[in-house]
Formats: structure tokens, C-alpha cells, sequence
């Protein structure tokens, strides 16, 4: 399963920037609004250690990583959610990624236009929040005017959907985010249907100068960000998205020598990647054969089969077991063989939770 993040943000607060960084493409990135009219999607690799590591000891004739999607969409304004800017197209595109990034402005420069004539992250975040409220609360209400017809006829599905969606519709109206509240299982089932942008889960990403992402925690715009992220429960990474950009055309090799004399420990890309996974509850198993070494992304909580249809549909479909060691029993005994000697290879069947770092040959029949 692929991972979708949109990057968003106000005009010139460097999303094409970050953009152009992490997926190594060339869109345009002006300085002016709209530059970037249509989405822009980029597939990245996801690094993971352990992929190297179980090639040691199951020689492949390839090594497949997972892959994350990012999706950058062109900036957003005030009144975007009645059309300002484009702006009805650009929230469509939000509808259709798992998390959203937010990038915001923590740098001053004169040389760089801001639409809003001035560097002030907490005013940034509120515009492009609000935004997204405005047009949610048009998506709750179209549906209401709706289904409060039938609600009145005493169908049951009708007042529960009622319900759940008045219950949005209070919190919006107070400038809250539907991801605030708490649902049941039930009435997550109705929400998921309108793929609300406020009920995705949100990393606040603060751009900064180059001279001071090294330290970071003394940008005081970055302590802005941070505290608001803090209150309604988001994460926030700080990145230079110019270094990032520089970092890119580097070698694996030249990039841990320049993050060394940075003196920061990860990229932002590895950091929004392990946050995103985080936040998503997304975890990472593999498949292990002379042929390939493979990473695949699943969902945290998913059963054997479900993670087999990742694969193919029907692997799902006739899945008969799974035979399942994890990377570190591989760590420990050095081959497959040694694994089976030592009892540790397990065979699960279809009520196995698949767990991170498991190693999985499927078994299936169709």
C-alpha cells in the first residue's frame, strides 16, 4: 500500500522547494503565487536498514524498497474554500492523501515574497486551518439538508448519520477540526465516506534558514509552530527545505558527511517519512528470496491475508498460511535454515496480526 502525504501551505513558504528535494524532480518553483497550478506527485524510497541487513544473508538478485507518495499542491489563500486562487480545485486534491504536511514559514527574507506581506507562522497556519474548516462544514451541510429529509421519517441509519454529522458540524461552527473529536467505530464508518480534510492527520513541517536549523529549538518561529502542534496533538519536524534541495543531488556517502558537519542527525525526508509512519500507524514487513528482497507497508493491526493481498489479490484470495520468521531471528541465526532449526519459523494462519520486521513467504492456492 502506498503511502500519500500532500504538502501544503501558503504561496512561497517553500513547499515546491521541499518538494523538488525529496522526490530529486524539477517542477517549477517561482516566486509568485500559483506557480504550481496542478499537483505535482512524486514516489520516493523509504530507507530502512534492515533491507541491507537481510541481504547479507539472503543474497537477492534485487533489493526492492517500500515507497512513500508525496503530492505537492499549489498554494493555498484566503477564501480558498469559495474558489479564491483555484482554491476549490486545490482542496480536491487534499481529499484524496492520507496525511497532510503543512509547511510553514519560520525565515525571514526580503528577498522572498510573502502573499500575506509578512513572516507569521501562527497567522499562516490559521489561514490555510480555516480553509480547510470553511470547506468541510460546505460538505457536512450539503449532506445534512440531505439526510434530515429522511431522518424525519424515523429510518434509524438516517438520525445516526444525522447525529454524526451535526456532532462535526458544532465543532466546525467553533473553528475546531473534526480530528478533535472522538467517534466510534460506527460513526467513523460515515465520516471515511467524505474523505473530510480536517479529520486527516497533519505534520506541521517549519521551514527555516540554513544557518539555523542546527538549532532549531531557538527559532522563535519555530516555537510558535511547536506549541501548536502540541495542542491539537500533531507533530512538527523542522527542515531547511535549501538544504534539503542540496542534499539531493549528493551522494548516499556526501550526505552523512554534510549532515555531520551540519550537525543534524536525520534528513527531513527521513524525518517526515518516520513521522507520517508514526502518525498513520503504517509499519513495514518483507518478503526474502533469491530473486528479490522486498519492503512492503501495511497498516498496524492488519491479518495475514490482508497483507498478502498487498502483494496480489490472490494471494488474498487463496490464502492458505504464512510462514513467518522476524528480521531479528535473521540477525541472530544468520540463514533461513538455522532459523528453522532453531524452532523459530512459524507457521500462522488467518488470524495472524502481521507484525513490524516480520519476514513472510505466503502460501496460496486459486
Amino acid at each position: 500500500m502506498a503511502l500519500t502525504a500532500g504538502i501544503v501551505g501558503l504561496p512561497n513558504v517553500g513547499k515546491s522547494t521541499l518538494f523538488n528535494a525529496i522526490t530529486k524532480s524539477k517542477i517549477e518553483a517561482a516566486n509568485y503565487p500559483f506557480a504550481t497550478i496542478n499537483p505535482n506527485v512524486g514516489v520516493v524510497e523509504v530507507p530502512d536498514v534492515r533491507l541491507g541487513d537481510i541481504s547479507k544473508y539472503i543474497v537477492p538478485k534485487k533489493i526492492i524498497p517500500t515507497t512513500f507518495e508525496f503530492t505537492d499542491i499549489a498554494g493555498l489563500v484566503k477564501g480558498a474554500s469559495k474558489g479564491e486562487g483555484l482554491g476549490n480545485q486545490f482542496l480536491s486534491h487534499i481529499r484524496e492523501v492520507d496525511a497532510i504536511c503543512h509547511i510553514v514559514r519560520c525565515f525571514d527574507d526580503v528577498n522572498i515574497t510573502h502573499v500575506e506581506n509578512g513572516v507569521d507562522p501562527l497567522r499562516d497556519i490559521e489561514i490555510i486551518n480555516l480553509e480547510l474548516i470553511m470547506a468541510d462544514l460546505q460538505t457536512i451541510e450539503n449532506r445534512l439538508s440531505k439526510v434530515e429529509r429522511k431522518a424525519k421519517t424515523n429510518d434509524k441509519e438516517a438520525i445516526f448519520e444525522r447525529d454524526t454529522l451535526k456532532k462535526i458540524q458544532v465543532a466546525l461552527l467553533e473553528e475546531k477540526p473534526a480530528r478533535s473529536l472522538s467517534f466510534n467505530k460506527e460513526e467513523e464508518k460515515i465520516i471515511q465516506g467524505f474523505h473530510l480534510l480536517t479529520f486527516k492527520s497533519v505534520i506541521y513541517i517549519a521551514n527555516m534558514a540554513e544557518d539555523e536549523i542546527s538549532s532549531y529549538q531557538e527559532n522563535r518561529y519555530y516555537q510558535i509552530v511547536k506549541d501548536f502542534a502540541e495542542k491539537e496533538n500533531s507533530q512538527i519536524i523542522a527542515i531547511s527545505a535549501k538544504i534539503e534541495e542540496e542534499l539531493s543531488e549528493l551522494s548516499k556517502e556526501e550526505k552523512e558527511l554534510f549532515l555531520e558537519d551540519l550537525g543534524i542527525a536525520s534528513s527531513g525526508l527521513d524525518q517526515v517519512i518516520q513521522t507520517a509512519y508514526k502518525t498513520l500507524n503504517l509499519c513495514t514487513y518483507f518478503t526474502a528470496g533469491e530473486q528479490e528482497v522486498r519492503a512492503w507497508t501495511f497498516k498496524k493491526g492488519m491479518k495475514a491475508p490482508e497483507c498478502a493481498g498487498i502483494i496480489h489479490t490472490d494471494f488474498e484470495r487463496g490464502f492458505i498460511r504464512a510462514e513467518v520468521y522476524s528480521y531479528d531471528d535473521l540477525m541472530t541465526h544468520k540463514s533461513e535454515p538455522a532459523i528453522r532449526d532453531a524452532g523459530r519459523l512459524r507457521s500462522e494462519g488467518k488470524e495472524y496480526s502481521v507484525q513490524d520486521g516480520d519476514v513472510i513467504h505466503f502460501r496460496f492456492n486459486v
